[in-house]
Formats: structure tokens, C-alpha cells, sequence
């Protein structure tokens, strides 16, 4: 196989991004990130996006679909494909390697197994039609028309469902049918690593740098966000440390530390979901190859590159 890119994906806090930016140092690349809330303006603490990882001694690594959209839009699957293919385009033509990191298992997945999404149209009417609906009437069309929900955000509230259903019932559409079968998307063939840590290191990393972001900012980025106009559901709908902090600024939550133990139970659970998403992958033919787990990001990185070594990838020559 002629490969033309590679991913490096993975659970929270185990270090894709420094594993990522040494690759592209070293390849020739630019990282393309696939984590579904870095790309939203704003959220920087709480979504980890540390750009400084992205400077090294031998340079600037340059990075795509971070910071690309405000709050006031809600970015979704499709918004990501797009993108997506547009960075990779673009690097390609530009005669460097597309590196894409993150641990949005769909994201990734969207690419690797080649979803084929395209836009919704407007339908007044049946907007109409569901509106007038009750929130609970909602959630039961959308259960028994959606076989596999993509994910329980989609619960979030009545609008939420609303395009959901809208989006399934296009989705399984003749219309729908014979647009993907005109679509043209330029041909991804990557080598996928995968890196994670043993549980209990993953667990203490978890907490470890949740204490940090929760001592040098967290808290005042979600209460600034809310201040600049983002309404609490909003900013719950994106979850995880910006949904218990939202809370706990509600007074939901009565004290920092519960607020420390519900969240790092959260984001320790959501780490476990992550690693079942590309268990999920590797069971329909997604060839994942693990990377040592070792915590030194050095020794991961060279593991991955004697892999590339053996498999006869090459190196972008620097223009």
C-alpha cells in the first residue's frame, strides 16, 4: 500500500500531541487535529490546547482545525470532514505529510472508514412538524428511527433532537443515496498508531493535570466564557470540564473539591470510552498499530518510526 499520512490516536492524557508534533518534526508534516472541542475559539483550558506544544527548538509545527469556529456555531461530524479534507489538500499540494491526532474516536473513524456525510437541507415543514412536539414525544421518534445514536449529546435539548432526527431521515434518504454515490474525496491511506498507558497511570495523569487546570484558570475560563455571552446549556452540551464547572458555578455543585472528584471520575470514565472506540475500530478491519506503553514520549515516537521504517514509508523531502 502506498501510504500518504499518518494518524495518531488515543484516550486523554497520554501524550498524542508531543507524539504527533516530534513525527511531523522529524517527517516533513502538519498536524491536523481531531478533538471536537479544541476547535471551538475560547475553550483553551479546559480542551487542553497547549499550542506551545507545537513550537520545538527546529521550529514551528504548523496545526489546522483549532480555533476555527466560535460557540455561537455548534461544529459537528460533517463541519470536521470537511474540513478535514480540505487541510489534507492542502498539505499534500504543499508537498508535506498530513498528521492527524486526536482522540474524537468519530472523527477519526469518519476518515478511516470514509463516511460518506453531506450537508442537510433546510426543511421548513418538517421543522414545523417536530416543533410542535414535546421534548419526551421527540426522543422517542428519534430512538426508534435512529438505529445507533452517535452520541447522547444528541439528547442535549429539544432543538438538539430536532436536527437530529431531521439529519437521520435525510441521511437514509434517495436523495441522500445518490448525492454520496457522486461524491469525490481525495484518498486517505494512513498508518494508524494507537498509544495509551496503563490504567492506573492514565488515572493519575487524569488527575494530576486536572488539579493543575483547575488551579491555573479552569474555572475562570468557563466564568468568562458564560460572562461573554455563552448560556450555561450551551456550555454543558460540550461537556466534561466545562459541564461540571458550569455546574459547579450554578452552585449544583457545592464545593471545588466535589467538583475535582465527580469531574476526574468523568473524564476517567470518558478515557475508557475512548479505548472502546478503537476496540470498535480495530473489530471492523481498522489496523491500529499500538505503540509501546511506555510513558516516555521519546520511546514512542522512535517506536512508531522503526514501524514506518519497516513498512517502507517515506519521508517528505523539506522544500
Amino acid at each position: 500500500m502506498s501510504y500518504n499520512s499518518i494518524f495518531v490516536i488515543g484516550p486523554t492524557a497520554v501524550g498524542k500531541t508531543a507524539i504527533g508534533v516530534q513525527l511531523a518534526s522529524r517527517l516533513n508534516g502538519e498536524i491536523i487535529s481531531a478533538d471536537s472541542r479544541q476547535v471551538y475559539k475560547g475553550l483553551d483550558i479546559g480542551s487542553g490546547k497547549d499550542l506551545a506544544d507545537y513550537d520545538l527548538p527546529t521550529g514551528h509545527i504548523p496545526y489546522h482545525l483549532i480555533d476555527v469556529c466560535t460557540l455561537q456555531k455548534e461544529y459537528n461530524l460533517f463541519d470536521f470532514q470537511e474540513g478535514f479534507y480540505d487541510a489534507f489538500e492542502d498539505i499534500q499540494k504543499r508537498g508535506k505529510l498530513p498528521l492527524c491526532v486526536g482522540g474524537t474516536g468519530m472523527y477519526v473513524d469518519s476518515i478511516v472508514s470514509n463516511y460518506n456525510m453531506i450537508p442537510t437541507p433546510e426543511n421548513p415543514e418538517m421543522y414545523a412538524e417536530l416543533s410542535a412536539k414535546s421534548y419526551d414525544e421527540l426522543k422517542e421518534i428519534l430512538i426508534r428511527e435512529k438505529e445507533k445514536l452517535h452520541n447522547t449529546t444528541e439528547f442535549g435539548d429539544k432543538e438538539r433532537i430536532i436536527k437530529a432526527i431531521m439529519i437521520n431521515r435525510f441521511n437514509t434518504s434517495e436523495e441522500c443515496k445518490k448525492i454520496r454515490e457522486s461524491l469525490v474525496r481525495p484518498k486517505v491511506e494512513p498508518v494508524i498508531f494507537g498509544t495509551t498507558l496503563e490504567r492506573s497511570l492514565v488515572r493519575e495523569k487524569i488527575a494530576r493535570r486536572l488539579r493543575e487546570r483547575l488551579d491555573h484558570g479552569l474555572i475562570e475560563e468557563v466564568e468568562g466564557l458564560h460572562a461573554n455571552g455563552a448560556e450555561w446549556e450551551r456550555l454543558e452540551s460540550l461537556g466534561l470540564e466545562y459541564r461540571f464547572v458550569s455546574q459547579y458555578l450554578q452552585g449544583k455543585i457545592e464545593s471545588k473539591e466535589k467538583l475535582f472528584e465527580l469531574l476526574n471520575l468523568a473524564i476517567g470514565q470518558f478515557a475508557k470510552r475512548q479505548e472502546t472506540w478503537f476496540r470498535f475500530m480495530e473489530k471492523k478491519g481498522v489496523k491500529i498499530n499500538w505503540l509501546p506503553r511506555e510513558e516516555d514520549v521519546n520511546a514512542r515516537v522512535e517506536a512508531a518510526l522503526a514501524i514506518l521504517n519497516s513498512l517502507g514509508f517515506r519521508k517528505k523531502s523539506k522544500s
